[in-house]
């Protein structure tokens, strides 16, 4: 079972101006409707001994200042209640997992951020730490076929992501930043490799001597 249904609010990034009812609302479907997935379906996998239940996080369920208050709240959340199931349903031989995410071109997101299909793609490839890819719906999907699949068998309490290494990094500490520099750039070239290789074995050489 596919626990994929989750809505986000207008963003208010202060707190001050966030109203209750907006923030229940999110959570109301994002958590509560989670809970209610994942009660009715063990419902059914507990007497078959056997299932496999996934949810929809967010990496937002990992990094702070990512998204609004409310959806943020909820995507933790839906880790801890994944978790929570995963341990207890287990004994059935349940497994529980969800997935998060980088943000990809979606309605709910391109209606969060204001931006079309294409721009919001174009933002999010700038911000993210993999290069060269773009995150697809069918790449969450193939992931979610993944935890529903035999392959995943033993997989059970975990929070998958596809973010390309976005959420473990601190963009701000550029610990590993290439100089813009030809030179520097042209060692990386493959006309550079047969120099590597005689200084290589120049080096290992005179070790040895």
């Amino acid at each position: 079972m596919f626990n994929n249904a989750g809505i986000v609010d207008d963003h208010k990034p202060r707190i001050i101006d966030n109203e209750k009812c907006d923030f229940e609302l999110v959570l109301s479907v994002n958590v509560t409707g989670v809970f209610l997935g994942i009660k009715h379906a063990a419902r059914v996998m507990i007497p078959a001994g056997s299932g496999s239940i996934i949810t929809t996080a967010s990496i937002s369920s990992h990094l702070g200042g990512a998204a609004s208050h409310a959806y943020s709240c909820s995507k933790h959340a839906v880790v801890g209640l994944t978790r929570n199931a995963a341990v207890e349903l287990g004994q059935f031989g349940i497994r529980v997992n969800c997935l998060s995410p980088y943000a990809l071109s979606t309605p709910l997101a391109t209606k969060f951020l204001g931006l079309d299909e294409e721009g919001l793609e174009n933002r999010m490839n700038s911000l993210e730490n993999l290069k060269g890819v773009t995150l697809k719906a069918e790449d969450v999907s193939n992931a979610a076929l993944y935890l529903a699949s035999d392959e995943a068998k033993y997989v059970s309490g975990h929070n998958l992501f596809i973010d390309g290494a976005f959420s473990i990094v601190n963009p701000s500490l550029q610990l590993y930043q290439y100089p813009n520099d030809s030179r520097i750039l042209s060692y990386m070239s493959p006309r550079f490799y047969p120099f590597l290789f005689r200084t290589f074995l120049l080096e290992t050489f005179w070790i040895r001597k």
